[in-house]
């Protein structure tokens, strides 16, 4: 059984945000790359549940979901999901000839999948709604 996306996000806060008297191992890049993997885990996750609850079959193809996304969350919600989806896939990759992401970058990441969290969880075709009828 995987961790809920709000398991993962607790997670990252915690690789981002160690609690004070915990012995360090890992450099604050190493540790703001492992959250950004544990973030974009959360955001994949969500995602899949927002579509099992619209049209199950839209889980299958990755691209289909973040494409069609702005059809049913609303334009806002869907710009805001494949950006930080983005952010954190380049996050994620480890290149030789690049430093490694910034605990502060990714931080901003994790605030942005909270609130992604929170608008996924909302009822799926509202936003579609409104925003077809403020047309």
């Amino acid at each position: 059984m995987s961790a809920s996306p709000e398991t993962l996000v607790t997670a990252a806060g915690r690789l981002l945000l160690p609690e004070p008297g915990t012995v360090i191992s890992l450099t604050p890049g190493l540790r703001a790359r492992a959250a950004a993997v544990l973030l974009r885990m959360a955001l994949d996750q969500a995602l899949d549940a927002y579509w099992q609850r619209v049209t199950p079959s839209m889980t299958r193809i990755g691209k289909h979901r973040m494409l069609c996304l702005e059809w049913y969350a609303g334009h806002d919600t869907a710009r805001r999901c494949c950006t930080t989806w983005s952010a954190l896939s380049a996050a994620c990759h480890y290149r030789t000839y690049e430093l490694p992401p910034a605990p502060a970058q990714i931080h901003t990441r994790l605030l942005e999948v909270t609130a992604l969290l929170a608008a996924l969880r909302g009822r799926p075709g509202t936003a579609s709604v409104t925003s077809a009828a403020d047309a």
